[in-house]
């Protein structure tokens, strides 16, 4: 997948314009596991090309796009496996964008479904407010393109904010900064070199999309301000709707808000890592970010085959926080607002692990090294005066100990006390508790 942190243009030299120089608070460092919550038109067809051990060729990878909140560029390929399913459901004289007057959220509770999200681990949570398609899901004043004007006829976002910060959770929002479709004119994107081509980037598109932004951190002062595939070229000077005034204007407002990578501009706060495995410990806190299966928005053709585990989940989880990073995982509901079965029982698994586990995650930091690269897989996590050993294949029985960590007092999580032998190899291992070998991750606790 792509990365963003290294795209900085334009270059204005020695007139360039003065970001903030706020960095990534210690909160966020803290909190570890955000949700996603990729909802919007496209959860109407809810629907992509089903990938996994399907190999698509590079030159076809945006026609078969295996994310289901494409749709609304994936339908205007013609003849792809989208453009021939919406003909065939359908019919060639509806559009992707009449399908918003379609769209019915009558089972969303938000208190319910943000209760599920916390209950699940999450620290924060970050809805997209507005994703590639254009379609706003607040009532905004810039367009009546939004859920309050069509479709639910309800501000999805306020009643997500409201929930979450009733809940004392971190509040966020995505938006998508420079595509626009709906505001656009272009052929369809179906290429990496097209995602950049096939944009606006000129003043009025810039003050429309800071228009927005404003509007988000007015009504709801988000902590995390998660912008996607850059900046409008337009708006990266010194006019009030550029990304440094912009930027500006939203640490002023959330003085320990954060924001990503995804700007288009020499400054960022996080590094985002999607769909990427990451080998070590990286020096700048980074997120990593994926689906629960295959796409973001919800595609009512993926199956267990191409989901997240529950035990996968809570692997991933503490293999990126062993590494500096924070997980944001996502869930994509129905069209209807609720989060789909398979999706709910895999969250579901991480909030109980974590309700015995969470010591190992949540306000950790890194050990002198992620993992090992012999024996029995584990990974290390470091908190005051402790360090975590979690390993990642309990079954194995026992797992050895490094150098650094035999010879101290420890206890699993259940309470049981480490009993260290030698073997000889001179190897200091530990047996693992009988009731911890069928979990996702057996957690060991030194004292250090």
């Amino acid at each position: 997948m792509m990365n963003f942190e290294s795209r900085v243009g334009p270059d204005f030299g020695d007139n360039a314009p003065v970001y903030p120089t706020n960095g990534v608070p210690e909160w966020y460092r803290d909190a570890k596991l955000g949700f996603f919550i990729h909802w919007g038109l496209y959860s109407v067809p809810a629907w992509a090309v089903e990938h996994g051990e399907r190999f698509v060729p590079t030159e076809d990878a945006y026609a078969w796009h295996q994310y289901a909140e494409w749709y609304g560029n994936t339908v205007r390929i013609a003849g792809s496996p989208t453009w021939e399913r919406h003909q065939e459901v359908y019919g060639p004289g509806v559009s992707y964008e009449d399908l918003a007057d379609r769209w019915d959220a009558g089972a969303f509770d938000a208190e319910r479904f943000v209760g599920e999200l916390l209950g699940a681990g999450a620290k924060y949570i970050v809805p997209v407010t507005k994703h590639h398609e254009g379609f706003c899901l607040w009532d905004t004043e810039t367009t009546g393109f939004n859920s309050v004007a069509r479709g639910p006829k309800r501000n999805l976002i306020g009643e997500l904010h409201d929930a979450t910060r009733q809940a004392n959770a971190r509040f966020g929002v995505y938006f998508s900064g420079a595509l626009d479709w709906h505001v656009s004119d272009f052929p369809p994107i179906e290429s990496d070199t097209d995602l950049f081509r096939f944009r606006r980037n000129d003043p009025a598109f810039s003050r429309y999309s800071a228009e927005q932004v404003d509007e988000l951190i007015e009504r709801f002062s988000p902590d995390v301000l998660w912008n996607d595939i850059d900046w409008p070229d337009g708006g990266k000077g010194h006019e009030d709707y550029g990304v440094a005034s912009l930027l500006g204007r939203y640490f002023d407002a959330v003085p320990d808000g954060v924001v990503n990578d995804r700007w288009g501009v020499p400054y960022n706060g996080y590094l985002t890592r999607e769909y990427t495995n990451v080998e070590e410990i990286q020096q700048q806190p980074w997120e990593s970010t994926r689906g629960l299966g295959f796409s973001f928005g919800f595609n009512q053709d993926e199956s267990e085959k191409h989901s997240l585990s529950g035990t996968q989940l809570v692997r991933h989880l503490v293999d990126v926080v062993s590494k500096n990073g924070n997980l944001l995982i996502n869930v994509g509901p129905t069209a209807a607002g609720e989060i789909p079965a398979l999706q709910l029982q895999a969250m579901r698994e991480m909030g109980a692990w974590l309700r015995v586990n969470g010591e190992g995650i949540y306000g950790t930091r890194p050990w002198i090294r992620a993992e090992e690269r012999v024996g029995v897989s584990r990974r290390y996590t470091a908190s005051a005066g402790a360090v975590h050993v979690h390993v990642m294949e309990p079954a194995a029985g026992e797992v050895e100990l490094p150098a650094e960590l035999a010879g101290r007092a420890a206890a699993w999580a259940d309470g049981t006390a480490a009993e260290e032998t030698t073997g000889s190899d001179g190897v200091v291992r530990v047996s693992i508790p009988v009731g911890l070998r069928a979990e996702p991750v057996a957690m060991l606790t030194v004292s250090v």
